[in-house]
């Protein structure tokens, strides 16, 4: 009998339609959630490959031309401060740091750390190798803060983070590296002052022998434009700044002190400026002590101390984003020890930086955090970023889907965006990231008018409803959670 009804099931399987669930022809872009009263309203600037102003509402308000680097941050008086891309003999290597004015004149601009092969011919240029995060001195992590000091931008300092090629045996006897260096310009004399190289402080990062062990057994990988092994890569470099911890005595904190990020091997570092020494470590591993409390951070962006006159202040803010990094013993997924740690989710993190505690977490798929969207998850296993809002808000961009979230304290989304713009059109496929976004107040740009807020009610589409028998629907209004029962009728 059992066998009967076996057979029965399988024929009824086999001869039933197949039902496929359809792809949608469009998808929601632009602003789809909008609750002014719990928003930090202003101008959000976004880092793709042209500098795009949009407003709450998601309309384009100010465009600087491209093909532009990343990132790109938004100055009082409308100043861009961006760059040119890209080298093509380099790995995300920006051509020209620049600044730029509000009508996109280039104001201020510096090339000058290597003379390389030319893009095109076979001549040379000058090339500043940027890539990933630049700093002007006075504003540490490139965003609001509120009754800070205007930059000055007839002087001062840029921070930048690029590339360089060495040979380092101590990481890989075979292969040349594709290195970070960290280096401060004088905009008056647009020279190099200052500089800090990755692959020197290898002794001071923590690396066990089997991480070390991986390092000098990778291979290089030809399909990858560029030479080089890129053993570290940085996602971010940012000054400290004015903050409780130097305050109280703490040296490690020193404002001019630099955090800095590596992807490839999931660690945080301090570095002291007067010094170069790494003075302060979070990984690589995440087993033993402290480090022990947040567990795996896995290809960090945006790595920065929560500026003073923020909430949370003082504290360590990053998108931790998840996919794979950090070097170790072969398991069966990383035979190399190259990638060993793995998650497929990302998520906010803000710790305290002396006790390893974490203060707040965004991450919806983890059990402990309600979903603000059924079957939705935080994932961008690259670029993205956070930033902490002067009403203690959280702006999050989940770059590799473009999308820009505004959540409160308690994890409630108030401001959604999906950016529409393809960073490279002439790829196949939808590219439509966004590196890092940063919202400044309306008067930075004051050239513009101030816009006009409407509150986005995302309707009841953003959850799955099944209709009742008798074909009602339930309207469950903005920020609602009722479960509605097929042929409950409630």
């Amino acid at each position: 009998m059992k066998h009967s009804k076996a057979i029965l099931i399988v024929a009824f399987l086999l001869l039933s339609p197949v039902f496929v669930q359809p792809d949608a022809s469009v998808y929601p872009l632009g602003t789809t959630i909008y609750i002014p009263e719990k928003c930090w309203n202003g101008f959000t600037i976004l880092s793709s490959d042209e500098g795009r102003l949009v407003d709450m509402n998601g309309n384009l308000v100010h465009l600087w031309k491209g093909p532009l680097h990343h990132p790109n941050k938004l100055y009082p008086g409308g100043y861009l401060l961006t760059s040119t891309a890209s080298w093509k003999q380099g790995r995300q290597d920006a051509i020209e740091i620049q600044i730029r004015d509000f009508n996109d004149k280039v104001v201020w601009k510096f090339d000058r750390f290597q003379q390389g092969k030319a893009n095109e011919g076979d001549g040379t240029m000058w090339v500043s190798r940027q890539h990933h995060d630049m700093q002007l001195k006075g504003n540490p992590v490139g965003y609001y803060v509120p009754n800070s000091v205007k930059p000055d931008l007839s002087k001062g300092i840029i921070l930048a983070l690029a590339h360089y090629n060495v040979q380092n045996d101590k990481v890989n006897k075979n292969v040349r590296l594709l290195d970070d260096v960290v280096y401060e310009v004088d905009l008056e004399t647009a020279k190099i002052i200052w500089s800090w190289k990755a692959s020197e402080h290898l002794a001071e990062m923590g690396f066990d022998d089997a991480a070390l062990r991986s390092m000098q057994n990778y291979q290089a990988n030809p399909r990858l434009e560029g030479d080089g092994f890129d053993w570290f890569h940085e996602n971010c470099a940012s000054y400290l700044g004015p903050n409780k911890w130097f305050d109280q005595g703490d040296k490690r904190f020193n404002p001019d002190n630099i955090i800095l990020d590596s992807r490839e091997a999931g660690l945080l570092v301090i570095v002291e400026h007067q010094s170069g020494k790494i003075v302060w470590r979070t990984g690589p591993y995440y087993r033993d002590g402290d480090d022990k409390k947040l567990g795996w951070i896995i290809g960090p962006h945006h790595t920065h101390m929560i500026p003073k006159g923020l909430p949370g202040e003082g504290n360590i803010l990053l998108f931790d984003n998840g996919g794979q990094s950090g070097y170790g013993p072969p398991t069966d997924l990383a035979p190399n020890g190259i990638s060993v740690m793995r998650r497929a989710y990302s998520r906010v993190l803000e710790f305290d930086p002396l006790t390893k505690d974490i203060v707040w977490e965004y991450a919806p798929n983890n059990a402990s955090t309600p979903n603000q969207k059924s079957g939705y998850d935080l994932y961008s296993p690259f670029i993205s970023s956070a930033q902490r809002l002067p009403n203690g808000n959280t702006l999050i961009t989940e770059g590799s889907d473009g999308r820009i979230i505004e959540v409160t304290k308690e994890k409630e989304v108030v401001w959604e965006y999906i950016s529409p713009y393809l960073w490279d059109s002439s790829t196949p496929g939808i590219r439509n990231l966004v590196y890092r976004a940063y919202r400044v107040p309306y008067d930075w740009a004051s050239q513009l008018p101030k816009p006009k807020e409407s509150a986005v009610d995302p309707g009841p589409n953003y959850r799955l409803v099944i209709p009742a028998k008798d074909g009602s629907k339930p309207d469950f209004g903005v920020g609602k959670t009722q479960i509605w029962k097929q042929g409950s009728g409630k």
